[in-house]
């Protein structure tokens, strides 16, 4: 059974006549002729009555088009989605990690859709950590990610995106508020909260403190700065943090490190040679040409 087999079953029986059903489908009639005999043969069943030039559909004939209705229809709609993801349509998977989540992942959708060939354009919104995200794009879950880098995946396009400088926040009044100088060492004698551990950020910043050979105890880990800032403001300690629009949101004290500033980067990830559709390749234009201007 073929789709046209299909179609020209439907054809015929909406109009009850194989010569008017072979116009409108552009073959011939014995063609068409032909090809409903066969699917008969195929179904072991009679579909239509045949009285000379009239035909009629039978019982078993009626219950089969309303199948075919049905298929048609689906087929018509998946045809139609297809053109739609053809085009400057469709649906862009998009996961992020969690401080991305409160403006910078918003903002830029938003800016994205401003345009006015984006605007059908609809999007499905992950908040996850890296190495969730980094299966997810391999799995085909995900078009597009923003994340840390993650090494010893050479299939995935890493762009660098955003350089967030890492920074001391405090609880008002705390004794390193008054430092004119400040290392990650000074942070060592107080109570720590820090990213969760298995989040990019919370590998970055325990890298960090290896770095400079120090042994950090976190006593509590938090997904992101608006819960880390909310801690820090209740005086449940300080935090090294990336120095995001949520930090400045917390009554806390924002204390810049001495020396060279330490960055964390946000990389744009997606699959080296998986196909995407128009709308997420403009998406990803977009993001290297906008996306770092923050």
């Amino acid at each position: 059974m073929t789709l046209n087999q299909l179609l020209y079953f439907q054809t015929t029986a909406k109009l009850q006549h194989f010569r008017q059903a072979a116009t409108a489908l552009n073959i011939s009639q014995p063609s068409l002729s032909r090809s409903i005999s066969t699917l008969e043969e195929e179904l072991g069943i009679i579909l239509f009555e045949r009285n000379g030039r009239n035909i009629h559909l039978t019982k078993y004939g009626r219950i089969f088009l309303e199948h075919v209705d049905r298929i048609m229809s689906e087929v018509q709609t998946a045809e139609n989605h297809m053109r739609q993801l053809a085009g400057d349509e469709g649906d862009i998977d998009i996961a992020y990690v969690f401080p991305l989540a409160s403006h910078y992942i918003p903002h830029m959708v938003r800016r994205f859709l401003s345009q006015e060939k984006n605007q059908h354009v609809n999007f499905n919104f992950h908040q996850l950590h890296t190495s969730e995200i980094i299966e997810g794009l391999k799995k085909e879950k995900y078009d597009i990610a923003f994340c840390s880098y993650v090494e010893n995946e050479p299939d995935i396009q890493f762009t660098p995106l955003i350089h967030q400088e890492m920074v001391v926040i405090t609880p008002p009044d705390h004794p390193l508020t008054g430092r004119t100088s400040l290392s990650l060492q000074d942070m060592l004698p107080y109570p720590m909260i820090g990213y969760d551990r298995h989040s990019g950020l919370g590998r970055f910043t325990r890298r960090c403190y290896e770095s400079y050979g120090l042994s950090a105890t976190i006593r509590h880990e938090c997904p992101d700065e608006n819960a880390i800032s909310a801690l820090v403001a209740e005086d449940f300690g300080i935090a090294l943090v990336a120095d995001v629009e949520a930090v400045h949101d917390r009554n806390v004290e924002i204390l810049h490190l001495e020396g060279s500033p330490i960055q964390h980067t946000v990389y744009l990830a997606y699959m080296k040679d998986r196909y995407l559709i128009p709308s997420a390749k403009n998406f990803i234009r977009f993001i290297r040409k906008e996306g770092s201007q923050l």
